[in-house]
């Protein structure tokens, strides 16, 4: 295969592919999720079937159980896919939507449009199901998708892309609205994320290594995080009851995913009563923990934190626990070491909330609640595409508004300029 001539009909397709669907409506978009969902529902024995070619071949070249069970699909995940089509088909279109509607002095009326992005380009590992969430969320956004998949589940991946293509001709939107990059060549990634004149913005779900990858060699815009070193800290004015249920939830509630705590941070003041509660449950869980010279103090029988482990994401049963001065302390460590992914504070004073929720720079920040909340379906998004933790046009959860741009549009009357 030529690698470079295939990916650039890819391009070519979903740059016309893009064309029409700004022109779709809401309907029609709906229309094409639902078909997909039946599609989906149809061919579920097809899919089933390919996934376990995916899989043999996984178990065969080595694959561990995590990303086995990441990779695999049954009927109640291709349910959860189906059910995920008819979620986004229920929510909101942002594309056309007027905002600051306004009226210059000169007579000529203008306001914000919401638009597509154009044609997305995502990149991802193991997980066959983000195929149907990255190419939902794309049509119901108006925008074209190129999708590359883990080699890993090349199969599990083009059977679903069989049933998007037909759910898309049955109603009437070009197959080519998405495309599944059908060669685990890794040649195909290097031209889609430097695809300026058919790409406009690269989307990267997967590990640290790719991501880091994807952004060095990308000459496309690229929406990404690259890791989630998330922290909570307990103020000096906590709550300790919810102290320790937050410490206990943002740490043990999932341990791989990038939501969930890494760091814990402790007033010096309550360190002594707060930390021996925590670290009860952590214990019972299975948790390691690695602390500072005050925490080992506290919790003697646990490793001593190096260097590396404040900025660390484990994604793993491992916390690492310091103690702090208080808030300032608090607040320097997180920017210093964060990844700018999700932070949290425990605390009863207002002051001190305010303070945090300004100060941290961070795509999400809270009071009182897990960081586990950081997520497009918690914060009522319906779903999401992935966390952003860059600055500019998306940051957090990216739903379907992240997939969309804005332009200005004017209503004159005849109007010219003097």
């Amino acid at each position: 295969m030529n690698i470079k001539a295939y990916m650039q009909s890819l391009g070519t397709a979903g740059r016309e592919a893009s064309r029409e669907l700004a022109r779709a409506n809401s309907d029609v978009k709906n229309n094409a999720l639902i078909a997909i969902a039946k599609q989906l529902d149809a061919n579920r024995d097809t899919v089933l079937a390919a996934n376990k070619l995916d899989m043999d071949n996984g178990r065969g070249n080595g694959l561990n159980d995590a990303l086995l069970d990441r990779l695999e699909l049954n009927n109640d995940r291709v349910d959860a896919m189906i059910e995920g089509l008819h979620q986004v088909a229920e929510l909101p279109d942002p594309v056309g939507e007027l905002t600051d509607l306004g009226t210059r002095p000169s007579g000529i009326k203008l306001a914000k449009m919401r638009v597509p992005l154009g044609v997305i380009g995502i990149i991802y590992e193991s997980r066959p199901n983000v195929t149907i969430d990255a190419a939902s969320l794309c049509l119901k956004s108006g925008n074209a998708t190129i999708l590359r998949g883990g080699s890993e589940a090349i199969e599990s991946n083009q059977a679903i892309a069989h049933c998007i293509s037909l759910g898309l001709t049955d109603a009437g939107l070009p197959n080519t609205a998405v495309q599944v990059i059908n060669t685990t060549d890794r040649a195909a990634v290097g031209e889609l994320i430097t695809m300026t004149e058919f790409v406009d913005v690269i989307v990267p779900r997967g590990g640290k290594g790719l991501i880091e990858r994807i952004s060095a060699d990308a000459r496309v815009p690229v929406i990404k995080h690259l890791d989630g070193n998330c922290h909570v800290y307990i103020d000096e004015f906590a709550d300790l009851d919810k102290a320790v249920a937050i410490a206990v939830n943002a740490k043990t509630h999932r341990y791989g995913v990038c939501n969930a705590m890494e760091s814990l941070l402790v007033a010096e003041s309550v360190a002594a009563k707060v930390l021996p509660l925590i670290a009860d449950i952590y214990s019972e869980k299975s948790v390691e923990m690695r602390g500072c010279s005050e925490t080992c103090k506290i919790l003697p029988t646990i490793s001593a934190a190096s260097e590396s482990d404040w900025s660390e994401e484990y994604l793993a049963p491992i916390a690492a626990i310091k103690v702090v001065a208080g808030i300032d302390e608090a607040i320097e460590h997180i920017n210093t070491y964060s990844s700018q992914h999700t932070e949290s504070i425990v605390t009863e004073d207002a002051g001190h909330g305010q303070r945090f929720i300004a100060e941290v720079d961070s795509s999400s920040v809270m009071i009182n609640a897990s960081t586990r909340f950081a997520d497009g379906f918690e914060y009522g998004l319906g779903a999401e595409i992935g966390i952003s933790t860059d600055k500019i046009h998306a940051r957090g959860p990216v739903g379907l508004e992240g997939l969309t741009s804005q332009k200005w549009v004017v209503f004159g009357d005849g109007q010219i300029r003097q």
